[in-house]
Parts: structure tokens; C-alpha cells; sequence
């Protein structure tokens, strides 16, 4: 009988922000499976030892093993996820860790993928996750908490009240347009954009607040556009809202 597939968030970056559905998850299963972005890693790798050699810079799995001591103890299938655009390159990435993946389930082994944050949003997990249920396999997608909600709650604000509409986007794709919408806008993995952020949104009237590494160390606030430095890390979520007239 076939192992099962299930894609589970670890929250932001406070462990005790992780589900018990997800902590369930971690002991039930007997493979891991962790997003690499080092290009040192050319493909699907499972490591049986107890080396961690890519562990260590998969940050949903860090968080992880502070939740729950048992996540140290499974195996780990590493997978190569690099941040690059080019379409067909990543088709193959995750064609090759789905089929990767696919070969421990047929061994009637139970895997999870983690991911920081929740998995429906701008997760690499969802790429092998649809792959599998495509492949007929069995799984479940276990919601983490988002790091959005996490950041205004950490600045002690509403993302939306009454009518508002909230928007939430990358920001690094067409900023300009976007920061126009009405409501409340959400800029998450701004990176190396800020400085274009903090000048759109000075054009547009707009204020904004930013977390950066939001439950993380070196967890930092700043309560105004003009307090945002323009080398924010890729941890950075921004929200923005029209100024209060």
C-alpha cells in the first residue's frame, strides 16, 4: 500500500505558532521532505544519516524541530528548490523531486513537506503536492499560520475592517499598478525592491509598516514608510494602506 503525501505550514517563524495538526503530521510520518534553495544541491537527495547536511538552511524544518524534539529523528528527503523564472527549468526541478517522492510512497512511506508559513500561499511545496494528486496519491494540505496575519498582529493592526478589501502580492512584480488598488495591500518577498516600494507608495500617498523576520531572532518593526530601510530582507512582509485623512 502506497504512503501518503501531505503538505503541512510550520507558521511564520514562532515555533509556538505551529499546529497540533501539523506537529501530528511530523510524528506520524517517517520521511521528511525539505525545500533547498542552495544551488550546491543538483537534486532530490534523502539523507539517512544524521549528518543534516542541507537541514540546516531549511528554515520551516529549524522551526520545526524546536516545536517537536521527533523531527530530528526522520529521515530527510532534500529537495532542490532554487529562486530562479525560468519556467521550463523549474518544471523539470519539480517533475524530478515528484518523482523522487514518488518512489519512497510506493515503499509505503509517509511524507510531509514543510513549509514556512501556510502552504496555499506562495509555497514551492504546492508544486509536488498537485504533481502527486495528479500521480493519484493520497494526502492532505495542513494550514500553517500566514506571515502576514502574523506581522499585523505583531503591530498591533487589522489587515481589513468593514468593507476593506485586502490585496496580497509578491513585491517584486509590477509594484506600481498594485500599490493603487483600494484597501489594505500585503507585499510579501520585497527583497531587493524596497527602495522602489518606499517610492511608490510616497507618490501614492500611501503609509505603510513592515515586519522583518516576523517570530524570528533578529525580529524587527518599523511602525512608518519612512523608518523601512531600503535593504529589508527577503523575511520583510509590508503593509500598506491609504493615509488617514
Amino acid at each position: 500500500m502506497a504512503g501518503r503525501f501531505d503538505l503541512a505550514g510550520v507558521g511564520p517563524g514562532d515555533p509556538e505558532l505551529m499546529t497540533i495538526k501539523t506537529i501530528r503530521a511530523i510524528k506520524a510520518c517517517q520521511v521528511l521532505v525539505l525545500p533547498i534553495g542552495s544551488p550546491e544541491l543538483k537534486k532530490p537527495e534523502l539523507e539517512e544519516r544524521e549528518e543534516e547536511t542541507f537541514a540546516k538552511e531549511c528554515l520551516a524544518y529549524r522551526i520545526a524541530c524546536e516545536a517537536e524534539p521527533e523531527t530530528k529523528k526522520k529521515l530527510r528527503l532534500y529537495l532542490p528548490m532554487p529562486m530562479i523564472k525560468e519556467k521550463k527549468l523549474l518544471k523539470e526541478i519539480h517533475d524530478a523531486g515528484a518523482r523522487k517522492a514518488s518512489e519512497l510512497l510506493e515503499k509505503g512511506k509517509n511524507l510531509v513537506f514543510l513549509t514556512i508559513g501556510d502552504p496555499t500561499v506562495y509555497s514551492t511545496g504546492i508544486y509536488i503536492y498537485k504533481r502527486l494528486k495528479k500521480m493519484g496519491y493520497q494526502g492532505e494540505i495542513f494550514s500553517g499560520i500566514p506571515s502576514f496575519c502574523a506581522a499585523a498582529a505583531r503591530l498591533e493592526i487589522s489587515l481589513v475592517e468593514n468593507r476593506q478589501e485586502l490585496h496580497v502580492f509578491q513585491g517584486s512584480y509590477g509594484i506600481e499598478e498594485k500599490l493603487k488598488l483600494p484597501g489594505t495591500k500585503v507585499l510579501m518577498k520585497t527583497g531587493k525592491k524596497m527602495a522602489q516600494v518606499k517610492a511608490v507608495l510616497k507618490e501614492e500617498g500611501q503609509q505603510a509598516k513592515m515586519v522583518m523576520n516576523c517570530g524570528m531572532d533578529g525580529e524587527k518593526i518599523y511602525k512608518c514608510t519612512e523608518e523601512i530601510p531600503e535593504d529589508a530582507g527577503y523575511f520583510s512582509i509590508v503593509i500598506a494602506k491609504e493615509k488617514e485623512k
